[in-house]
């Protein structure tokens, strides 16, 4: 299995090499040349795997270069009962006819992102031992990437984090997660800006060719391909496990992910272009709705920080997709020429376009569809859900939930994501249901306990130079 740039870096690289390098040397983000595949007797022999043995046979068919039996063991030693809560690791619950919830919220901060996280951070210390290095992660986080990055790489052997957040954007609960860790690797800088701001800054570092190799800088975003890569074997688990009742017939599903950066959902489409039946890929905004805008029309229009709106599902107040490119790509029929015009086109070279009307055509034989939510939806949808289905979930889940039931149809069963646990944004579920949502007990008073953290202009030199003077 080989990788490739999105912009037109045709250089073959194996997965070891994008695991450390995060974005390509041309800006472009690394896709395989091409995907793997599974069929109906593949997906019959995986039935009835624990989710462990399953992750082993995904990530085997992108990973080459990892002795077997090495891939084997982290990846076992990553999906446990002990790290996880739970032996299912993602459990599948039925919320109605028709219409699941797919459970990723089981790991150390309670976020989807611990589960392609924590298999990252075992997979980072493990090639950098392989080649006697050292590696300073630089991250951006709207909220959840953050902790789950940092949990993740906390004391690991040769891992130093820089991770860029925007300054009083997140939720109390998450902020606590992040800034209240005392671990000498672990650096927390919040950013006077939005998410995309911070975004930006780590890929203008990332791009910075001799700062990068002089400083040995890797990222832990959704850009990294190896992320993407653990996140597809829950697509698979969901499918698996929803189609039980129907497992020789190649019965479709359907997924509803609640997306700002299109990097969850790109998984999604990995999984759809390797075969597995997915039928629909709904995609769910909140009031930033540059995804669904793009999906309904074809523009893609990158918004400012002073139109991005602050709203209660705030893991997803993005208005720069970086993800978005992978798809694109294959939109495009892989045209690495029209995939680097577009999102390098715009105003300053922001990456706003509008599509031709024959690419905007094939966004539907992709499979995909959107929909947006408001804060009153999602308050709306909270109460209902708990009143109904007797399941609380957190504001993001809750922009899921609504434009996934929009968008049911009959006979396929509709697997809706889970993005956190409601703990993590508990104001916002005590003004739906009037009650406070439990937390674990590991988690109690996170709020109250000292934090450290950096403020720092949005300014890529100023990031600069904090990296250089503490590494």
């Amino acid at each position: 299995m080989k990788y490739v740039s999105t912009r037109g870096d045709r250089t073959p690289r194996r997965f070891s090499e994008i695991l450390l390098e995060g974005l390509a040397p041309d800006g472009g983000l690394y896709v395989p040349v091409e995907y793997p595949t599974v069929d109906a007797s593949t997906l019959r022999r995986w039935r009835g795997l624990s989710y462990a043995e399953l992750a082993v046979e995904v990530i085997t068919l992108f990973v080459d270069d990892v002795p077997p039996e090495d891939l084997r063991r982290l990846v076992t030693s990553t999906y446990t009962e002990e790290v996880f809560g739970t032996r299912e690791i993602v459990p599948l619950d039925r919320l109605e006819p028709g219409l699941f919830l797919e459970h990723l919220s089981n790991g150390p901060t309670l976020a989807f992102k611990d589960i392609a996280l924590q298999l990252l951070g075992a997979l980072f210390e493990y090639e950098l031992g392989r080649r006697g290095r050292t590696l300073n992660i630089l991250g951006a986080t709207s909220g959840d990437t953050g902790s789950a990055a940092e949990y993740a790489m906390r004391g690991k052997r040769g891992i130093t984090v820089f991770m860029l957040s925007p300054h009083g954007r997140m939720s109390p609960f998450q902020q606590a997660q992040m800034y209240s860790l005392a671990d000498p690797n672990i650096h927390n800088l919040a950013v006077e800006g939005v998410f995309d701001d911070c975004q930006d800054i780590v890929k203008a570092v990332s791009n910075d060719l001799e700062f990068k190799a002089l400083r040995n800088i890797g990222t832990v975003n959704s850009i990294n391909a190896a992320r993407l890569v653990a996140q597809v074997v829950y697509y698979v688990a969901g499918y698996l496990r929803a189609t039980d009742d129907a497992p020789d017939d190649g019965r479709e599903v359907s997924f509803a992910v609640p997306s700002g950066n299109f990097g969850n959902i790109c998984a999604g489409h990995v999984a759809r272009m390797m075969g597995l039946p997915i039928r629909r890929l709904v995609l769910a905004t909140n009031e930033n709705d540059v995804l669904d805008e793009f999906f309904r029309t074809g523009t893609y229009r990158v918004r400012t920080g002073a139109e991005t709106h602050e709203t209660s599902s705030p893991s997803m107040d993005i208005s720069k997709a970086s993800n978005l490119e992978r798809f694109v790509f294959d939109l495009t029929g892989r045209d690495s020429d029209r995939t680097r015009a577009l999102f390098t086109a715009g105003a300053g070279g922001q990456g706003s376009f509008t599509l031709a009307p024959e690419e905007f055509a094939r966004i539907a034989e992709y499979g995909f569809v959107s929909g947006r939510s408001t804060h009153a939806d999602r308050m709306t949808t909270i109460r209902d859900t708990a009143d109904r289905c007797g399941t609380l979930v957190d504001t993001h889940t809750a922009d899921g939930l609504l434009v996934a039931r929009a968008n049911l149809e009959p006979g396929v069963p509709m697997i809706v994501l889970e993005t956190a646990l409601p703990a993590k944004f508990s104001a916002a579920i005590v003004e739906a249901t009037g009650r406070e949502p439990e937390r674990p007990a590991a988690l109690r008073g996170i709020e109250d306990l000292p934090t450290r953290f950096t403020v720092l202009p949005v300014d890529v030199q100023a990031v600069k130079e904090y990296i250089a003077s503490h590494v």
